[in-house]
This record gives structure tokens, C-alpha cells and sequence, in this order.
């Protein structure tokens, strides 16, 4: 019996389910996180440049290169290892370290990435954070103290997850070396899987919150194009009410809103989807780490509730402001497409009304002209008869204007009654 064959794409795509494992970290760690973002939209994205990017740090610590068709790389950088993943709209680098830094968030823990290769960067950074990875102390006291020291106290987050695996905080705000914090306190007993996946969800929540972010900026970009465009499709179909108003220039001013209103449509649709997909995200990765509260202090979900759902609250109501918008455009379009055809069964009930009345002055003039073709024919049909009779009348003696006379009845009875007969038989 002949083997099955495999779908071409079977081993590729269930490769891709394991192709970016988890990091495995044991405290004390240190990890610097960055992620890339180009300029352009993802359709139009260069990946090529994310992967020669890559190729160029590699370069630098003499690493080993990926294929040309890699999305993903994890390898050693000397005393670092580093892992790499290319995403849809940006690039994701993660350096990690088995050790600590003297001075808490040390700036200089950024310099594994060199300042000529981030020159060379293929966009813009979107974010980029310093996690301090230290093993949990042994009274909660030791980590308040700590985190009031490295932390904005107002806009600190702090909680106990995986069932007191570790305590995560941040304060999600960028210091005065241009990067976010994060500690992360890890139970000396927790297995170095649970701590690498606890630190890749923590990126993931800062690289999705601010991916997210990215779509909030842009309602506020169209929000005042958005405003004029309502407020000039409601002053149109408050327009469309009067009879005076022309249908064809009402029709040339909604075009321009519609054609409008699909341009915002269609330039914003990407970003729109993209940003409910980031914010699902970001909503998961908190979910999954079970966290609890930490000595009564706002925990991740509820910082998030605060700071960062009504950011995208906006943004879906914008979204949903937009699809409004079109559907009024598309509303005005019909109510101006069934005035126009009130109008034109109007001018059409005038036509025919003026057609009814040319076919009956066009009728009496048939008839008119009737009367006159009898006398016509009558006239010429006499001058026949008369030639026809004048030997008759020789003969009789009676004069040709007594038989003239004689005749002319009954010949114009005659032409009458054959020119009824043929009207009757055409009608």
C-alpha cells in the first residue's frame, strides 16, 4: 500500500507551535527587552532589513547566522543569550543574563546592543525594558522597601502570581534612561520554566500595551477630521429636507464625505483590528498569571483597568463612530436616491400628461382634417362624375348644372360614409 502523502505545509506549520519556546531562567537573572517597530504599515514592511538588522548584532558578537527565511532565533551572545522573534508590524529582542547589576536598573545593562547597530535600527523603538530578576526575600517588608525605592508609588503595580510563584510589579513608566522597569521576585523553589514563562509574559504585556497604544494615537489624529466630516454629513441631510435644495449638488457634496469617510475607513481598518488583537492579548497574558493582590496594593488587571482600558475604550468608540458615520452616508445616499426617483416619476407623470394632451389636440386636428379630405374628395369625385355624365346628359337634355347638382349629394354621402368605414377600421 502507498504511503499517504503529507500536505506540503504540514510540518512547517506544526513546527511553528514550538519554534518559540519559553525561556528558561533561574533568579538571579537579569533580561533587557526591545522591540522595533518600522515606519510603514505591515503589508509594505521590509522584513528582510529586520533579518540583516539581526544578522549585524550577530556580526558583532560573532554569533552564528540564521537561515534567510528564519522568523525566529535564540542563541548565545558570549556571557548573554539572546532571543529574537519577528512579529507582524515589529521585531522583538530579548537579552538575557545569569546575573545582576550592582546598581538596581542599571542603564548600562543597555549597552549589550550597540549604539551604532540601534542607529541602524529599520524603524523606531516602540518600547524597551530592564526586568531584574532576584530571589524572593523572605519577609514582603524587604520587597515594599525595595519597590518604593525604584517606583513612582502612584502608578505602581504590584501582585503575587501563579499561587505565590513570584511577585511581578512595574510602574509602567519609561525613567530617565528611556526604558521601563520591572522586578520580578522569584520563589527559590520555582522551576526555571515557570520563571522564563512568567518574564516572557510580562514583555508581552508591555509589548502589547504599547503596540495597543500605537492605534490610540492615531484616533486622536483622525478624531477632528472624523468631527468635521459628521458635522458636514449632518448639515447636508439637515439640507435635504427643503424643496429647494438641488438633488445634483447634494449628490456631488455627499460623494466628497463619502469618498471621504471610506479613505479614513480604509486607512485606519488595519490599525483598528490590530488594536482589539494587541488588547486581547495583553488581557490573556494577565489572566494566565492568576495573580492575587500583594499588601493591598493595585495589582496588574486593576492598573490596566485604570490607566489603560480607557485608551482602548477610545479607540472602539472611534471605531464604531466611524461604521456610524459611513452607515448615515450610505442612508443619506438612499433617502437622495428615493427623492430623485420622487422627482423623476414626478417630470415622468408631467411627460405623459403632456402627451395626453398633444394626442388629443392631435385628434381633433385628425378629425379637422377628416372633414376636409371629404370636401376634397367629394370635390374631385364630383369633377369624375360630372365627366362621367355629361354624354348622359346630351342625350336627356338636361342641363351639366342640374346634373352636377344631382350628383354632388349623393357622391359626398358616398366619400364620407368610405372614409368612416376606413378610420373605424384602422382604430
Amino acid at each position: 500500500m502507498a504511503p499517504i502523502k503529507d500536505y506540503p505545509l504540514r510540518y512547517a506549520l506544526t513546527g511553528e507551535l514550538h519554534a518559540r519556546p519559553f525561556p528558561t531562567l533561574s533568579a538571579p537573572a537579569t533580561a533587557v527587552f526591545l522591540a522595533i517597530k518600522q515606519p510603514k504599515d505591515a503589508a509594505s514592511r521590509d522584513k528582510s532589513a529586520d533579518l540583516a538588522h539581526l544578522r549585524a548584532l550577530l556580526d558583532h558578537y560573532g554569533a552564528p547566522r540564521p537561515d534567510a527565511t528564519a522568523t525566529h532565533y535564540f542563541g548565545e551572545l558570549g556571557k548573554y543569550r539572546l532571543k529574537w522573534e519577528q512579529h507582524t508590524e515589529f521585531v522583538t529582542y530579548t537579552v538575557f543574563r545569569d546575573d545582576l547589576s550592582e546598581r538596581p536598573f542599571d542603564p548600562s545593562e543597555f549597552d549589550v546592543f550597540p549604539d551604532y547597530w540601534l542607529a541602524d535600527a529599520p524603524g523606531g523603538r516602540i518600547t524597551s525594558a530592564l526586568l531584574r530578576i532576584m530571589p524572593r526575600p523572605e519577609t514582603d517588608e524587604t520587597i515594599s522597601a525595595r519597590l518604593r525605592d525604584w517606583f513612582v508609588p502612584e502608578s505602581l503595580a504590584v501582585a503575587d502570581v501563579l499561587e505565590g510563584m513570584a511577585v511581578v510589579a512595574s510602574d509602567f513608566r519609561i525613567d530617565s534612561s528611556g526604558h521601563m522597569r520591572i522586578a520580578v521576585f522569584a520563589d527559590p523553589k520555582a522551576d526555571c520554566r515557570r520563571v522564563g514563562r512568567i518574564v516572557q509574559r510580562l514583555c508581552e504585556i508591555e509589548l502589547y500595551k504599547a503596540a495597543s497604544m500605537v492605534g490610540f494615537a492615531m484616533v486622536r489624529d483622525i478624531g477632528p477630521k472624523l468631527n468635521a466630516l459628521d458635522d458636514q454629513l449632518t448639515k447636508l441631510m439637515a439640507g435635504m429636507r427643503g424643496p429647494a435644495s438641488v438633488a445634483e449638488d447634494t449628490l456631488n457634496a455627499l460623494l466628497d464625505i463619502s469618498v471621504e469617510l471610506e479613505t479614513l475607513a480604509a486607512q485606519s481598518a488595519f490599525r483598528f483590528g490590530a488594536t482589539g488583537a494587541y488588547k486581547a492579548i495583553v488581557d490573556q497574558r494577565i489572566a494566565v498569571l492568576r495573580e492575587t493582590r500583594f499588601r493591598g496594593q493595585q495589582g496588574l488587571s486593576e492598573f490596566m483597568m485604570r490607566r489603560y482600558e480607557p485608551a482602548m475604550r477610545t479607540v472602539q468608540s472611534a471605531e464604531r463612530r466611524l461604521e456610524t458615520v459611513s452607515g448615515r452616508s450610505i442612508r443619506a445616499s438612499e433617502l437622495l436616491r428615493t427623492r430623485v426617483d420622487v422627482d423623476r416619476s414626478a417630470q415622468n407623470q408631467a411627460i405623459l400628461a403632456s402627451m395626453d394632451k398633444r394626442a388629443d389636440l392631435q385628434l381633433r386636428l385628425q378629425h379637422t382634417v377628416e372633414g376636409l379630405s371629404v370636401v376634397a374628395i367629394s370635390y374631385y369625385a364630383v369633377s369624375l362624375a360630372g365627366y362621367l355624365l355629361y354624354p348622359v346628359a346630351e342625350a336627356t337634355g338636361i342641363g351639366k348644372g342640374l346634373l352636377t347638382a344631382a350628383v354632388t349629394l349623393p357622391v359626398v354621402a358616398g366619400v364620407w360614409w368610405m372614409v368612416r368605414r376606413l378610420r373605424k377600421h384602422l382604430e
